[in-house]
């Protein structure tokens, strides 16, 4: 910390400088793998099926159990980070996302694949809330550290669209386990920089780790991820609705548990900053609008506009363009003194109009589409940047990893509501679309209907109408939702400013 020369008492944060910058992009490379890597295996699965030969149920679980361990791990990993350091537990999961992408890579067997992908999911959940809270220590500025957040928001999405791009170009031109090594020369330049570049900062008295607390959190958060993601394919099946209500009583007794340890995983205390809470949510909700538009606009431009996977997914890839501006642009005008209730307020704004457009789609709209989604996506971030900002700064520093961690958690929720909810509202108007004398098939998917259309004269036109109208309803609950979000932000982050909390001590320094 250096001081105002103005005066001896107000602290002024010290200024990030070369080191600092160049650091940030050390640590950009493995966020940008670990949210590709949720996408990373949309087109290599044909071939891995070809050569593992895995079961139905061996093929679900090469796809989910990164998301599921991923999700489950995150608030034992950003606690675990406040206790032993964020750069010790960031080189530990950089090792082992290196370790089972090389294992994955050249995998002989489904169940090995399977074993690979759950490691690469401990590895991930070390390396979001550990990136994060490298970034609140690294960057004491408010204005640096906005600036660095939006970039941050801008790579996790930006990740998330080219991981399924990456794979179609990888498996085309070599064989599958190519999607995996293209880890390792980012998680390698990780372990041989971040020693030098990145700082470590712990809690200095963080208290006994609260061991119950983690199965207790993996409880709570596994089946009901599990549940939400299941219910757009398959519907309010008893099967999903008994893991989300079990899924609930852990998180009750996980709460419970927090509120009454000596030193509990996630401190009460966070909530208490002014801010805080409605930051989770809103982060949540604005999770819930970008992941849920994704379920509607990838089958889209597949299945209603007929075009092949990688050219929808290069397509798909156009309105990622404009969310490099996005959180750059709304960091500027937080710090010109625009209020940033205002800010996150036109960022949901602008996302519920992205969903109005898409509402206005019909079977053959892919230039609104497109923009739909564009303009969904700029408001989302720029409404994501200014949220994580505002959690992160009103955060004590000691528990910057607790604070990070509960952000991914609500995103990882928000993600998998929004596929849940207007996955469930499409699915809902599609079939009652269907003709019933059309073959159960048709019922179920789009993609089921058009594998039997031939059997069925018009059948490929009704169900192409039908699965439009389903994503118009959708699109109108999403932008109900978001615009609900505006209106919240409005009222609970207003006069919400970022204070610099004291710190309990000053960073470890660097190790050579």
């Amino acid at each position: 910390m250096t001081t105002d020369p103005a005066s001896t008492t107000t602290p002024v944060p010290a200024r990030a400088g070369r080191r600092e910058w160049t650091a940030l992009g050390v640590l950009m490379l493995p966020l940008l793998l670990v949210s590709m890597d949720v996408s990373v295996l949309y087109f290599a699965i044909p071939a891995i099926s070809a050569d593992l030969e895995p079961t139905g149920t061996q093929q679900l679980w090469i796809f989910d159990i990164y998301a599921f361990v991923l999700a489950g791990l995150l608030m034992t990993m950003g606690s675990l980070g406040d206790r032993i350091g964020h750069r010790r537990l960031l080189l530990i999961g950089a090792t082992a996302f290196g370790a089972a992408s090389l294992v994955g890579a050249y995998a002989s067997s489904a169940e090995t694949l399977i074993a690979a992908r759950a490691v690469l999911g401990i590895g991930g959940a070390t390396l979001l809330p550990s990136t994060m809270a490298l970034l609140r220590t690294m960057f004491t500025d408010p204005g640096q550290r906005a600036k660095a957040i939006g970039m941050w928001s801008g790579v996790m999405t930006a990740g998330i669209a080219l991981g399924s791009v990456m794979s179609g170009v990888l498996v085309e031109h070599f064989w599958w386990g190519s999607v995996f090594l293209v880890n390792l020369p980012a998680m390698a330049l990780l372990l041989v920089l971040g020693p030098i570049l990145l700082p470590e900062w712990r809690n200095p008295e963080p208290g006994r780790f609260d061991w119950l607390s983690v199965p207790l959190s993996m409880a709570a958060v596994l089946p009901v991820i599990y549940g939400v993601k299941e219910i757009p394919s398959e519907g309010w099946n008893v099967r999903y609705v008994v893991p989300i209500t079990v899924g609930l009583l852990f998180a009750a007794l996980f709460v419970h548990r927090q509120r009454t340890a000596a030193a509990p995983m996630i401190s009460p205390a966070l909530f208490r900053g002014r801010g805080f809470a409605p930051s989770v949510g809103l982060n949540l909700v604005c999770m819930f609008g970008v992941v849920g538009s994704t379920y509607f606009t990838t089958q889209y431009l597949q299945s209603v506009l007929g075009m092949g996977a990688l050219e929808a997914a290069l397509w798909a890839l156009l309105p990622s363009v404009p969310i490099g501006a996005a959180a750059p642009i709304a960091t500027q005008l937080v710090q010109k003194g625009v209020d940033r209730a205002h800010v996150v307020t036109a960022g949901f704004a602008i996302a519920a109009s992205g969903f109005a457009l898409l509402a206005l789609a019909g079977t053959d709209s892919m230039g609104l589409v497109l923009t739909a989604c564009g303009v969904l996506a700029v408001g989302g971030v720029t409404a994501m940047s200014q949220i994580m900002d505002l959690a992160l700064g009103t955060a004590p520093v000691e528990r910057a990893g607790t604070a990070s961690s509960l952000m991914e958690t609500g995103a990882e929720f928000g993600g998998a509501l929004g596929m849940a909810v207007l996955g469930s509202i499409g699915t809902a108007i599609y079939r009652h679309e269907i003709p019933a004398s059309a073959p159960d098939v048709a019922h179920e998917t789009l993609g089921g209907a058009l594998a039997v259309a031939d059997q069925v004269p018009g059948l490929a036109a009704v169900a192409r109408e039908a699965f439009t109208d389903g994503m118009r309803g959708a699109a109108i609950a999403g932008a109900v939702v978001l615009a609900g979000a505006a209106v919240l932000a409005a009222v609970t982050l207003r006069r919400v400013h970022v204070r610099e909390p004291a710190k309990a001590s000053e960073p470890d320094k660097v190790l050579a």
